[in-house]
């Protein structure tokens, strides 16, 4: 499995990587080779990931953002990130392309994963983000952003200009 550069790191998923996303072979065998480290066993789980998400948000709760983020990413439903998805996570959220962003917005949003995005769930997500946002910051939105209810309704006011 893998070779002498990407240690354990099979030379399919690096051919794959290398294919669908920015990074170089050294780079994936370095990102490689960090994650082994935090990850030994190979995968993540949602309550590593939550606390790897809580260290760039120390004066907020990232926590239900976290989660969720953590489910768009987990395209197999296994309730952890292998590498691979962990590589494609970090790749579309850096330096994706427009259209993959958008489709992971989608995912995201589309909490209960029934291909639709309900005002509820675009309120779960905002209300999520909102724990992520500290109250003197929340004090300087503007009136009719300054609440998750307001920010969703008018998100969802938005979309619904465009049907």
């Amino acid at each position: 499995m893998g070779n002498a550069r990407s240690g354990a790191l099979s030379r399919e998923i690096l051919e794959e990587l290398k294919t669908s996303t920015r990074y170089t072979e050294e780079e994936l065998c370095r990102w490689y080779e960090s994650f082994q480290r935090q990850c030994p066993d190979g995968r993540i789980s949602r309550a590593e990931f939550e606390k790897i998400y809580a260290t760039f948000f120390p004066n907020s709760d990232p926590q239900g953002y976290a989660r969720h983020v953590f489910r768009s990413f987990d395209t197999n439903d296994d309730g952890t990130l292998d590498f691979r998805e962990y590589i494609i996570a970090l790749h579309l959220t850096s330096s994706g392309k427009t259209h993959l962003k958008l489709e992971w917005a989608f995912s995201l949003f589309d909490v209960d994963r029934n291909g639709e995005i309900s005002k509820s769930e675009v309120l779960e997500i905002i209300t999520a983000i909102f724990r992520m946002i500290p109250p003197e910051e929340q004090k300087l939105l503007p009136e009719d952003e300054n609440s998750p209810q307001k920010r969703a309704d008018k998100l969802w006011a938005f979309f619904k200009k465009g049907e």
